[in-house]
């Protein structure tokens, strides 16, 4: 139960921001319902969040059956991670993305092949293999999910630094990394920071992944098409194309053998499609539910199983089944997004559009 004290601190400060008419009091928090001043009504809650922070609580604002429900519930407490898990877990995807690039250098499919781990430990290689993939892919991925922590610090939502999921090369497609992520230790205080946190990290993940598809692909190396017929390809998708027939004016029967830093572009949007598609917590989640409100589920469904129809079929059972499709609402979930964000919102799809390949991998004619 919540001591009387702490009581009577909540109601005085809740008050102060939002006139309530009565309240209850329950084992981990209390439920007010109260007006609103709609003209102030984000700095009001802005305000009480900070105020009831220092004393770990977190308010919930809600318009259920015609009043404005304020719940303010005790904080949940998070594990600090060490920063040297960060640092590890960076220099393991560091080491495991340049063997990865060494092999591309190399042109082996993976570590298993004949011969393929003794090229793929030479200095030379390894060398390559760092600065024509490691150092391109990490970076894409490094601005994604800095962009994500530094909107979260512009909105005041505590956020941990990037984790980096490494991974060996010991399958057939590799890209040396499960890719990298940040954990929030604050609740989203509302539906315009929930939108700017969502959106930040993959339109900077693309405009990375832009300048670098273009030096890989300008670097790639074309070949008849019939050397390669039988072989597994990329798919590559329309952004990806528009480039390749842009600077590359292949003929007809000709196709392009990737250097390695092409494909670290590749793989750069193709993570920026699938991080944007509106389903859950993925970053497409976040901004549709803070465009569209409860109505993202809707989109939600229709994505999950517009991409059963596709080679990404695994992945739409594996994220609603681990992340599910509905996003919860923000603390604040009565303000709307601007102008402004809307319209960023229909970027973000196209950009999701360009970026997006149905069928990542197939098998050439």
């Amino acid at each position: 139960m919540i001591e009387e004290y702490t009581i009577e601190r909540i109601k005085s400060d809740v008050s102060r921001y939002f006139p309530f008419y009565e309240f209850k009091v329950g084992a981990d928090g209390i439920v007010f319902f109260c007006n609103i001043r709609e003209e102030t009504l984000d700095y009001d809650f802005e305000r009480l969040r900070e105020i009831l922070s220092d004393y770990g609580f977190v308010p919930i604002l809600r318009k259920e059956g015609g009043e404005y429900t304020l719940y303010v519930v005790k904080a949940k407490k998070r594990k600090e991670v060490s920063i040297w898990v960060n640092i590890s877990l960076l220099l393991a995807a560091i080491l495991t993305t340049t063997l990865t690039g060494s092999l591309l250098v190399c042109g082996k499919v993976n570590m298993w092949e004949s011969g393929a781990i003794s090229e793929m430990l030479k200095i030379k290689n390894l060398t390559s293999g760092f600065f024509q993939f490691s150092l391109p892919l990490l970076t894409i991925l490094g601005f994604h999910e800095m962009a994500h922590y530094y909107a979260s610090k512009l909105h005041g939502v505590r956020a941990s630094l990037p984790f980096f999921i490494p991974i060996p090369p010991i399958l057939n497609l590799n890209i040396g990394t499960f890719g990298a992520l940040i954990s929030s230790k604050d609740p989203i205080p509302n539906r315009k920071a929930l939108f700017d946190i969502g959106l930040s990290g993959p339109l900077a993940g693309f405009l990375v992944a832009i300048p670098i598809s273009i030096y890989g692909i300008l670097n790639s190396t074309p070949i008849p098409r019939a050397e390669v017929s039988g072989q597994m390809f990329l798919q590559p998708p329309p952004l990806f194309s528009l480039i390749i027939e842009t600077m590359m004016n292949l003929p007809q029967d000709y196709t392009l053998l990737l250097h390695p830093t092409a494909f670290a572009g590749w793989v750069g949007l193709i993570v920026t499609a699938v991080n944007l598609f509106p389903i859950g917590q993925l970053d497409g989640g976040h901004i549709a539910r803070a465009v569209l409100g409860d109505n993202q589920r809707y989109i939600g469904w229709f994505s999950v199983i517009f991409l059963l129809f596709t080679g990404w079929f695994f992945f739409a059972i594996l994220i609603a089944l681990m992340v599910g499709i509905y996003h919860p609402p923000p603390l604040n979930d009565l303000t709307q997004v601007d102008r402004k964000r809307k319209l960023l919102f229909i970027v973000a799809m196209v950009v999701l559009a360009l970026c997006f390949a149905p069928f990542p991998i197939y098998q050439s004619e």
